[in-house]
């Protein structure tokens, strides 16, 4: 049967064969003739039979109806996310992640400007420090709706409550206030959504809105003071992290280097520089209500004095001068009372190339003041009466607590009048030996006396041993260390002390006093030297010290000298240092804590760091061609 079949097969491929040649010589194209019984398929081009047309056209009919029903049914809805989820899932991401998709996502809107994330003006018309004061005593549910209030904040919390409710938690200038907003307020053409999705911890909004109490279901709820908010507006966006709420900002070398986001997260500091601001306001009305005016000196010497410091140094490039930022301000404001301008005074930077210590900065702030026809006991009394009243002005009351790094807390009575110590009686109490008399306190026989001292007592003094750095550190450990309450210690030995006047009663010693408190300098004054003759002396024993090698001694200034030559009235000197008061009116035992920019040493270089603007390609170029001038 096999070898029929095989047979067959040849005989029809001969016949096929046979077919297609004769086909070609014809030209008779009949491989599309329709066969008998069979019929066209339309779509195919194909003959075949009834029963196998039918079958594919019922198929063809059912893959239509599909088609049609696949194209009329609307496509599933997307997951639905929740509202605010953004802002969770980008809790996640490291710092750095973090600021590259907020940074290309303020990108775009700066392209599609919507919104524009940098408007150039928001009308603010009300202070949300008044808030409370004014609507405090709003009762569950009540609304203010005729009182339209308009505000900038920052953003430091954000909750939602569904797609169409947001709560902020908002600040400025101290105040803190919760906004509400629904997008059954929103009055603004822009969409609720819109508006809000955008919004992050740490952005600078605007809002308008009304003032109300909230109306939460549970009953103990008394409702919360808030801003029912009819716009929000992004001002300024915020491209970084700030921290969390619960961990706050808190490392202080982080919070001095980066003292924005200090002042964003911590009320506390924002309230020191406000102290501290209220402290020179003070000072300054009380000089100019005394009838004193506060006048400007250079920065920049050809030699810094009034002061026993190291000094700065620089180049003018001009001029190919060498130039001493200044220590202090006495020699010119001395000068310009020889002048005739009997009641003067600066307060501003002194600067000084010494080390850095719990009180001690390289630049900082002094005011001093100088007044023809006074001497230092005028000086004390006005001491004690400025002092006073600016204590009672900043903290309300003349007691104030400070406390010391190591957690010793200081009860301050500032009233006047204040304890006055006479230095070397003191040291002779505390020596219990006689000290030698002031005449000769700048003697061998006196530095050798004080050596002694020096080892009797186990007090430290570091080289040059000249007799005035010796006798200083006498008294910073047996009076300085006794004053908590505000002290003059008194009667300083004239070589202490180049620029004072000499005691009138008591020889080798000076009309000079330092106010003490909580163990700190806080003023030093005098009479001031006013003998031209006696002045030459002065600065020569002091250039006999530089000479010993201490660095710190003071030079000697010819310009200075000659003014004194046309006569310098009578004249009590003062100067504060500013930074100091601050510190103890504020509580805080680190000067960095009370200037705004503290000087710090350089942390381990690292590369630096990718402005916001490079890290989205956007070039830092004037809007508009705009020229800067």
């Amino acid at each position: 049967m096999a070898a029929q079949q095989a047979a067959d097969a040849v005989k029809d491929g001969v016949q096929a064969v046979a077919d297609g040649v004769q086909s070609l010589t014809t030209g008779d194209n009949s491989a599309n003739a329709p066969e008998a019984g069979k019929l066209l398929d339309e779509v195919t081009g194909e003959y075949i039979s009834k029963t196998e047309l039918k079958k594919r056209q019922k198929q063809r009919e059912k893959e239509k109806i599909k088609a049609e029903k696949e194209a009329t049914r609307k496509p599933p809805p997307p997951p639905k996310r929740k509202a605010g989820g953004e802002q969770e899932d980008e809790s996640q991401l490291n710092p750095n992640q973090y600021f590259e998709i907020r940074s290309r996502a303020i990108k775009r809107m700066k392209e599609t400007q919507s919104p524009n994330p940098y408007p150039h003006k928001f009308h603010v018309n009300y202070d949300l420090r008044n808030l409370e004061k004014e609507y405090g005593h709003l009762k569950k549910g009540d609304l203010v709706r005729d009182k339209q209030i308009s505000i900038g904040c920052r953003i430091y919390n954000i909750r939602t409550a569904g797609e169409n409710l947001r709560f902020y938690e908002v600040a400025v200038d101290g105040a803190e206030t919760q906004i509400m907003a629904t997008n059954l307020e929103n009055t603004s053409s822009v969409s609720f959504g819109d508006q809000h999705d955008h919004l992050r911890r740490g952005d600078i909004i605007g809002v308008v809105g009304f003032p109300g109490k909230t109306s939460p279901k549970r009953e103990d709820n008394p409702g919360e003071l808030s801003i029912f908010a009819q716009e929000v507006k992004l001002l300024a966006p915020c491209l970084h992290q700030i921290p969390s709420e619960h961990y706050g900002f808190k490392d202080q070398e982080e919070r001095y280097r980066n003292r924005h986001l200090d002042l964003i997260m911590n009320k506390s500091t924002v309230e020191t520089f406000k102290a501290r601001a209220k402290i020179t306001r003070y000072i300054r009305n009380y000089f100019d209500n005394n009838g004193f005016y506060e006048l400007e000196t250079p920065m920049l010497l050809k030699s810094a004095g009034g002061a026993t410091a190291r000094p700065f140094w620089t180049e003018h490039n001009e001029l190919k001068m060498t130039l001493a930022l200044r220590i202090a301000t006495e020699l010119p404001l001395k000068q310009l009372v020889v002048g005739g301008i009997h009641k003067v005074y600066e307060l501003g930077r002194q600067f000084r190339n010494e080390g850095i210590d719990l009180t001690h900065n390289p630049e900082f702030s002094t005011c001093e003041y100088y007044e023809a026809f006074a001497d230092v006991y005028d000086v004390m009394n006005r001491t004690e009466d400025l002092v006073e009243g600016l204590v009672k002005y900043v903290c309300g009351s003349l007691e104030t607590t400070f406390t010391t790094q190591t957690g010793e807390t200081y009860n301050v009575n500032w009233a006047k009048p204040w304890k006055r110590v006479e230095m070397i009686p003191a040291l002779e109490e505390a020596c219990g030996e006689k000290f030698p008399p002031g005449d000769e306190m700048h003697t061998q026989e006196t530095n050798d006396f004080l050596k002694r001292m020096l080892e009797k007592t186990g007090v430290e003094c570091t080289p040059p041993m000249t007799n005035a750095r010796m006798l200083d550190k006498l008294v910073g450990e047996f009076i300085e260390e006794k004053c908590i309450n505000p002290t003059f210690i008194t009667g300083h030995p004239q070589m202490m002390s180049p620029l004072a006047k000499y005691h009138r009663s008591n020889p080798g010693l000076c009309e000079r006093f330092e106010a003490f408190v909580c163990k700190k300098e806080i003023v030093n004054a005098y009479t001031e030297l006013n003998d031209p003759f006696d002045q030459r002396l002065r600065f020569e024993e002091q250039a006999r010290q530089k000479a010993q090698g201490d660095d710190e001694a003071q030079v000697l200034d010819e310009g200075f000298l000659t003014a004194l030559e046309y006569g310098l009235p009578p004249t009590g000197g003062w100067g504060m240092g500013i930074d100091r008061m601050v510190m103890f009116l504020t509580n805080n035992y680190s000067i960095k804590e009370v200037l705004t920019f503290p000087f710090m040493k350089d942390e381990v270089q690292q590369p630096r760091k990718v402005t916001a603007a490079e890290e989205v390609g956007v070039e830092p170029a004037p809007v508009q061609e705009v020229g800067h001038h």
